[in-house]
């Protein structure tokens, strides 16, 4: 079934960064039907980044979050629906059911349900000094507990772990990071990387533990000590959990759709249903760039996605090309990441890890695949270029500081070479 341009309706489920990239992105393309957002959290459509980063230094307002006001959504001509779930889609009917008991007629669906933050599994984790990073909720009830001299642990080494780390000491906090791999940042970067961010944190005055996991949380009412695997005993007044994002796919399971480690789609962002799309952290889908299936948690990849299935709604053949990018603030660093460092073969540093301005680039067979960049963002960018293109340099270019990088834009990319 096509969508009629001028009075078709498409109901998007979910209203973070994603979903509101793919109402405003209908209208850009000329869409004048009826769109409905729903989104379960009272609040307009926000920038989640910024919860673990100024949002919990208090450096910004909660208004400052909104991608827009209502007002624009209004002007715009896009239903918001907030503060509701859907509790049912009807596949058949082309119906969604809320909890309030309303029904919407859809001739397009898109699924932008997001994820939550993976809960960690033992007796205590309900307590109310245990903290989740995930939506302005989370955050308003974690700035309550922060105040000076208290002792904050972490479970967890990875970004939102470290950001959290990052702003309890510049908020006067005692601060512990635990983490169960060897090394903070595992899964994203090589243990150089690692290494420098724990001395980062540690010369800050955090402490982190590495390679031991977490056995129990004790305390009756409050958690008042996380217990470790090897024994040692914390002591915390409060705890934040960073182990990970549960992909919100039960909805469209119900629904028949298919599902593996997300809600599964194509390069276009269909999913099994030819009148379901979906975008965002709950989809598996098909990277053109890197031929191979995959789910990213990254705002880039949300908005991209969101607007591939914009364009495929309506009509027009879009693929979704884009190569996956991150970033993350922790004191005065800025990491930027682009493309996926698995299966390098070197990998070449430019600039000086000690003066904390630097670019971390990762070949294989002599092809830039990708780069970690701190406080160089004007070389972060020719650094996705390079990835992008998939361009083949001598590492000694890379790392020659005298040459401006964007010279090694004018070697061939790895495509030209073979077309010659």
């Amino acid at each position: 079934m096509s969508l009629d341009l001028s009075s078709g309706r498409v109901v998007i489920v979910g209203a973070g960064q994603a979903g509101a990239e793919l109402a405003g992105a209908l209208r850009q393309q000329g869409f004048a039907g009826r769109i409905t957002l729903v989104g379960d959290e009272p609040h307009p459509p926000y920038r989640r980044p910024a919860l673990s980063k100024a949002f919990l230094a208090g450096e910004v307002s909660q208004e400052s979050l909104y991608l827009k006001t209502l007002d624009a959504y209004e002007k715009q001509g896009i239903e918001c629906r907030l503060g509701l779930t859907v509790e049912r889609i009807d596949r058949a009917a082309h119906q969604v059911r809320l909890t309030d008991g309303t029904t919407l007629e859809y001739d397009k669906l898109a699924l932008a349900t997001g994820g939550r933050a993976r809960k960690l599994p033992l007796p205590g984790a309900d307590h109310s000094n245990v903290h989740y990073v995930r939506n302005i909720g989370d955050i308003q009830r974690l700035q309550q507990q922060f105040e000076i001299g208290r002792r904050l642990v972490i479970i967890g080494g990875g970004y939102i772990g470290l950001e959290a780390a990052s702003i309890g000491i510049k908020k006067g906090l005692k601060v512990c990071v635990i983490e169960a791999m060897p090394r903070v940042l595992a899964r994203v970067t090589v243990p150089e990387i690692s290494a420098y961010y724990e001395s980062v944190h540690r010369l800050r005055g955090v402490e982190i533990r590495t390679g031991v996991g977490v056995k129990a949380l004790e305390g009756e009412q409050r958690v008042e000590a996380v217990v470790l695997a090897d024994g040692h005993r914390v002591p915390a007044d409060l705890v934040v959990v960073g182990i990970g994002l549960i992909p919100n796919t039960e909805l469209a399971e119900a629904a028949g759709l298919a599902v593996s480690n997300g809600i599964v789609v194509d390069a276009c962002t269909q999913t099994s249903d030819p009148d379901v799309v979906a975008c965002g952290d709950c989809t598996l889908h098909e990277n053109v760039f890197y031929q191979r299936r995959m789910r990213l948690e990254s705002v880039p990849n949300a908005l991209e996605q969101a607007r591939v299935a914009a364009a495929n709604l309506i009509g027009t053949p879009t693929l979704y090309r884009a190569v996956p990018w991150f970033w993350s603030d922790q004191f005065e660093l800025k990491l930027q990441m682009v493309g996926l460092s698995e299966g390098f073969d070197q990998f070449v540093v430019r600039g000086a890890l000690e003066k904390d301005s630097f670019v971390v680039f990762y070949l294989k067979q002599g092809v830039v695949i990708s780069a970690d960049a701190v406080n160089r963002p004007q070389e972060f960018m020719v650094a996705k270029r390079l990835v992008g293109d998939r361009v083949k340099v001598n590492a000694a270019q890379l790392t020659d500081e005298s040459r401006p990088l964007k010279e090694a834009l004018n070697v061939t990319s790895i495509e030209q070479a073979e077309q010659n």
